[in-house]
């Protein structure tokens, strides 16, 4: 049955596939720009017999979000993901568990130095690493991809696990191969089929099948550093993640309903994983093909960061301040790229009456965040690269409301600010010490992105550096 009510308005479903055909083969964040414009901001998208509200534009996402920030706060059931999560963990949980990890995780992660000094020290040891291995390219082509995804994977891993890991170990490669293995079947159109027809879907063969084996690898990772770190536990020392994990689990053990158990720390740890090297690494991927593409802005990055900081010592965070335009080239890197164009799916926690609308408890939601971040009013002529979206015009470094490539609200991303440091103390340490060089005309290079319904990615490529 379709729920008609107040619930926004929006084209009509088909009966059992509601409206799903009007995506077949198409981007989602275009096809409901297309709707938005007939229906308006707020609308509602059948996916076979579920209704979805969908978000378009600053105004209602923030509207939703930040204003009415609680009750969008769910997250929506989505069965792919439930079939591996099981309502455990942070990101895909809720009320007293999502809370709880919630509350913990961030903390946890502010005491190992998120936005402090700790962390910016692993990041910056973690670019040693990095630049020593850019070095052994010998200015020979190479394909960016894995030397990227393990530098971000270490900087998440010394947090969780307490420890970096070299990066030909072949655990370390075999947990990343399938975390993004993981990554590719939930962004394609076999995890959206089984989102929309999972009953019908768990007995069609696919690439589907493979999620749940790919988790209990990851699992078994995960436990494998639980149980070494366990033996060796010192109350008053917690070395990461896992330590402070098992404290506080010994200081609950005789609540009964504690939600500080193995199955919620593994889970918290493959999310903060997976969260903290996807998008970080596949960002500054796509970052150092745009500089490729124009080399122009390479050299002022670089003159910026010569003025600065100099080429004796290593960037750190206090030169962000004193150097708005690289931290406006990094920012429209991120704005350009639009990594989840179409944010993981919210859902209400109550019925809740919006914009005139009386939109049901438990409705997923659904914020199309490229529609932000690419707005023309805000950011004028969004589809080119340009710093001088992020630039005032005395040069100083504009901030934007519409700058929403972590989502907003509640549900935000937990670790933004550790991928903030990253981008930032990666990409100025990459460019202090070398230049970029392509293997084709810059003119030439193809910075379009792999779409995929509701994620974006760069291509893969090769390129030179040159020590400087």
């Amino acid at each position: 049955m379709y729920r008609k009510g107040r619930m926004p308005p929006g084209p009509t479903p088909l009966p059992i596939v509601g409206n799903v055909l009007q995506l077949k083969g198409k981007r989602w964040d275009e096809e409901f720009s297309k709707i938005s414009e007939k229906y308006g901001p707020v609308f509602t998208f059948y996916f076979g017999t579920e209704p979805v509200v969908v978000l378009h534009g600053y105004e209602a996402i923030k509207e939703a979000l930040v204003d009415h920030g609680n009750d969008f706060s769910a997250r929506a059931k989505i069965p792919l993901v439930d079939k591996v999560r099981q309502g455990k963990g942070m990101a895909f949980s809720n009320g007293k568990t999502w809370k709880q990890m919630q509350r913990f995780s961030l903390s946890t992660l502010r005491n190992f130095g998120m936005g402090k000094k700790s962390i910016e020290e692993r990041i910056q040891e973690e670019a040693q690493y990095l630049l020593e291995q850019l070095h052994d390219t010998k200015g020979q082509p190479f394909d960016p991809h894995y030397l990227m995804t393990y530098a971000t994977s270490n900087v998440i891993s010394s947090i969780l696990f307490g420890k970096r890991y070299g990066y030909d170990d072949k655990r370390f490669q075999a947990l990343i191969a399938l975390s993004e293995d993981n990554v590719k079947i939930f962004t394609s159109i076999w995890g959206q089929l089984f989102n929309a027809f999972p009953a019908l879907m768990e007995w069609v063969p696919g690439p589907h099948q493979q999620v749940i084996p790919n988790n209990a690898k990851c699992r078994e990772f995960v436990l494998e550093e639980a149980k070494e770190h366990r033996a060796t536990l010192d109350p008053s020392s917690p070395r990461d993640f896992i330590d402070c994990f098992f404290i506080r689990m010994d200081q609950e053990k005789h609540e009964e309903a504690s939600e500080f158990t193995m199955e919620n720390m593994v889970s918290c740890c493959v999310d903060l994983f997976g969260g903290g090297t996807e998008s970080t690494s596949s960002t500054l991927k796509y970052g150092l093909l745009i500089l490729q593409k124009y080399p122009e802005i390479e050299e002022k990055v670089q003159e910026e960061i010569d003025r600065v900081v100099g080429r004796s010592r290593m960037p750190s965070m206090a030169d962000r301040g004193q150097m708005p335009y690289t931290d406006a080239v990094i920012h429209e890197i991120q704005r350009s790229l639009s990594i989840a164009s179409v944010s993981i799916p919210h859902a209400m926690v109550k019925d809740t009456l919006f914009r005139g609308y009386v939109i049901p408890k438990g409705t997923k939601v659904f914020p199309v965040l490229i529609s932000v971040l690419h707005d023309d009013k805000e950011f004028p002529n969004p589809k080119e690269f340009d710093p001088g979206h992020f630039l005032n015009e005395d040069g100083t470094f504009r901030k934007s409301d519409y700058f929403m490539p972590f989502s907003a609200g509640r549900r935000n991303c937990t670790g933004q600010g550790l991928a903030r440091m990253e981008l930032f103390l990666f990409f100025t340490s990459i460019l202090q010490n070398f230049k970029l060089k392509p293997i084709t005309d810059p003119k030439d290079i193809d910075v379009t992105l792999l779409v995929k319904p509701t994620s974006r990615f760069p291509r893969p490529y090769k390129f030179c550096v040159i020590p400087r």
